[in-house]
């Protein structure tokens, strides 16, 4: 059973690129129309398209408007600089830029802006064929690992049709599964803006599946008290050595599972993976706006000018990982090896 939605989440019509704002849901389903690298950048910066698969193939697409719009050597390299570094810690982003840059050069001055066009729509093509392959590969495992019997899943942040083209990652993997046999989803409130409460929670009521929302301070308790079968999360970026960085609060979650006994897995593209970094250390972990912390859909929360910590991400390392799964299968155990047969 496949999600549809409309509008889409993502679009692309030949020449602009249509985005659901993911800010605006769930009340309204408002679309914007980006036409290069800055609105692009903009739109990634402020999570009106977000999701580490999707936001690299919104960039792409920016990146190949801009050449189209201005197809010279300062306009790609500008718009590659701007929207790879737009938001840190996905790896999806700078490596879709790349591809999108490397093509370009490659065609040189006449066939540029076709070249970058092509591959940003090859990028999306393959964003879609590894949500379905991935969503497949973790319901399997999943279906064989646990027991024959009605099942409770635990989710955090959003990871489904929002988050990537086709079905989503950890998200898709819950949906892969439901297809199988019966699945209750607790989702997590999630910061930043709350993306389980608005988003996830959308979506699980489209796909028709059982949930309900969860506190993320509740969460590992309910762990605790075997309440939950499995927790399956997207990922935004993994070090060679299986080290997970996701959205905030997936670390606490990982211990909880690890200490429970059951399966934490983490799901994501092989475009994710990082083969350059040694260990979760070395990742980039975006630290956002005090301003989303202070207020929450225009109401303060604290007493204004409060200094805020506000990270995006965590990281979870990979001895807490119960399996890692890309479109090219699944690493368990989660080590060095294991890692760079599915990357």
């Amino acid at each position: 059973m496949a999600i549809t939605l409309s509008p889409l989440p993502l679009r692309w019509d030949g020449e602009r690129l249509h985005v659901l704002d993911q800010t605006r849901l769930p009340t309204e389903e408002v679309v914007l129309v980006l036409e290069g690298a800055e609105d692009t950048a903009r739109a990634i910066g402020r999570l009106s398209v977000r999701g580490a698969p999707l936001i690299g193939v919104a960039a792409a697409f920016g990146l190949a408007m801009e050449v189209a719009r201005k197809p010279s050597l300062g306009a790609l390299e500008r718009g590659a600089e701007r929207l790879a570094t737009c938001r840190p810690t996905a790896r999806n982003l700078a490596w879709a830029v790349e591809r999108v840059r490397a093509a370009a050069l490659r065609a040189g001055p006449v066939r540029m802006a076709g070249a970058a066009r092509e591959a940003a729509e090859e990028i999306q093509r393959s964003d879609e064929a590894a949500s379905a392959a991935l969503a497949e590969h973790g319901a399997v495992l999943l279906d064989e690992a646990l027991p024959r019997r009605p099942l409770t899943v635990l989710t955090h942040c959003n990871s489904g049709c929002l988050a990537a083209s086709g079905r989503g990652t950890g998200l898709g993997v819950i949906a892969a599964l439901a297809d199988r046999r019966p699945v209750r989803v607790l989702a997590c409130e999630a910061r930043p803006l709350l993306q389980g409460a608005r988003l996830t929670i959308w979506e699980l009521g489209r796909l028709g599946i059982e949930h309900a929302l969860v506190v993320d301070a509740a969460a590992p308790g309910l762990i605790r008290t075997g309440q939950v079968d499995a927790v399956v999360t997207g990922l935004d970026r993994v070090a060679a050595n299986g080290d997970v960085a996701n959205k905030v609060g997936t670390y606490g979650l990982a211990l909880a599972a690890h200490a429970a006994g059951i399966p934490f897995v983490a799901a994501g593209p092989s475009s994710s993976l990082d083969a350059a970094l040694s260990d979760g250390d070395a990742i980039e972990i975006e630290e956002r706006g005090a301003d989303e912390v202070r207020a929450a859909l225009g109401t303060l929360l604290t007493v204004p000018g409060t200094p805020v910590r506000n990270p995006a991400f965590d990281v979870t390392p990979a001895g807490l990982v119960w399996a890692l799964v890309t479109e090219r299968g699944v690493a368990r155990p989660v080590d060095a090896a294991s890692v760079a047969a599915i990357a």
